[in-house]
């Protein structure tokens, strides 16, 4: 086995606070959650432009929970603050089921899906901020195809430095959140051979990218500082690292998952992510250093997290191994065992875990509904059944 460990884990010539003793209390740590969606006729599946229509249809919160995308064929919700999965839960099943409705009234369909999986061919039709004109004139064909549906886990975390040093502890496992979470293999009418063409599309960004490892809050904002100078982003919104600080909140936000089919599955990923933020605080705080993690070997392990999801391979890198991807998983529930345990994650995560083992992650499920008639409509119509499933663990 390599060695794992990177020394002088966080530069303290740059003025870095010293490690805080503190206990972690995992309970405590707060989570939100961003979901993107697609618009969709149910008839063929295709996306259609129409977000400014089924936005006008919603009432009370949920229309200011629901806020215009990249594409006018997207809409996205923003959860509340929680620290309870179960109530987490039911606030995602309230948010999808009323961007539902909405759709419904509206003729369409609410999606729960990575890519659009028919008609995005070229550049999509844009919603009106002037931000993302300004990005096509920029970046160009970049912007073909894009439109595709993540989902953004916020873990609160009020110390900055603090969370860059978790975001160092994180990236080795950021790869199995990303082949956990695989929800987009039709795209355009095909399947692309990949479980998550989401993370391809998203990859083409010069900025979206697994995280560097932080050496100080200075080194981070140097990076942003040098991006923006070399003109790969053109504001502070579009650094698209899978794990970042957030701009507009104080929390460590992670960006490495598709959106998921099912609100259960959103909150199975959130309670992952908080059990590995709560288990790296713990690291942090008890001065263990970071997994040293190449970067060309993390971009390594999240492609072939993008290409083969959980039901592939993986590459384990602190093993610098290729291993089923479920052994992965089992790796990382060992890892955060101890917080979700200690904070009641543990038995609702595991249910939610064994039923995605028994019936196939969302990029499975999908081309099972692709091969039963090499349609885009039959993934449709699984996906607008699951969007607004209210199962829970």
């Amino acid at each position: 086995m390599p060695d794992v460990t990177r020394e002088g884990q966080f530069d303290t010539v740059h003025g870095s606070s010293p490690v805080t003793r503190a206990p972690v209390d995992p309970a405590a740590l707060t989570l939100g959650v961003e979901e993107e969606f697609l618009l969709l006729d149910p008839g063929t599946g295709r996306v259609v432009p129409a977000a400014e229509e089924v936005h006008a249809r919603l009432a009370g919160p949920a229309a200011d929970r629901l806020v215009f995308e990249l594409t006018r064929f997207q809409l996205e919700s923003n959860s509340a603050v929680h620290t309870e999965l179960r109530a987490l839960h039911g606030d995602l099943v309230e948010s999808r089921r009323a961007a539902a409705r909405a759709a419904t009234d509206a003729g369409l369909g609410l999606a729960a899906c990575g890519t659009a999986l028919d008609g995005n061919l070229g550049v999509p039709p844009l919603s009106s901020c002037p931000r993302y004109h300004a990005m096509l004139r920029e970046f160009g064909a970049v912007m073909e195809g894009q439109g595709v549906c993540g989902c953004h886990v916020h873990v609160g975390l009020a110390d900055r430095e603090e969370a860059l040093r978790v975001s160092n502890h994180l990236r080795p496992w950021l790869p199995v959140l990303q082949a956990l979470t695989a929800n987009s293999p039709i795209a355009d009418g095909r399947d692309t051979g990949h479980a998550s063409w989401r993370a391809m599309v998203m990859g083409r960004w010069p900025s979206a990218e697994p995280p560097p490892y932080f050496r100080s809050r200075r080194h981070y904002e140097s990076l942003v500082a040098g991006m923006l100078t070399g003109g790969t982003i053109l504001d502070r919104g579009m650094i698209y690292w899978l794990a970042r600080l957030s701009d507009h909140v104080p929390t460590l936000e992670i960006r490495a998952a598709d959106v998921c089919p099912t609100a259960a599955e959103t909150a199975m990923l959130a309670g992952l992510v908080r059990g590995l933020v709560a288990t790296a605080l713990r690291d942090v705080r008890a001065g263990v250093p970071a997994p040293d993690v190449e970067d060309t070997l993390l971009r390594a392990a999240f492609w072939r997290a993008a290409h083969d999801g959980v039901e592939g391979e993986a590459y384990d890198l602190l093993a610098g191994a290729r291993v089923p991807g479920w052994h992965l998983v089992d790796r990382m529930l060992e890892h955060v065992r101890p917080m979700l345990e200690e904070n009641g994650d543990w038995a609702p995560l595991t249910v939610q875990l064994d039923h995605l083992r028994r019936y196939g992650s969302g990029a499975a499920r999908q081309r099972a509904a692709f091969g039963r008639g090499g349609r885009p409509r039959e993934v449709a119509e699984m996906l607008l059944a699951e969007t607004v499933s209210s199962r829970w663990a």
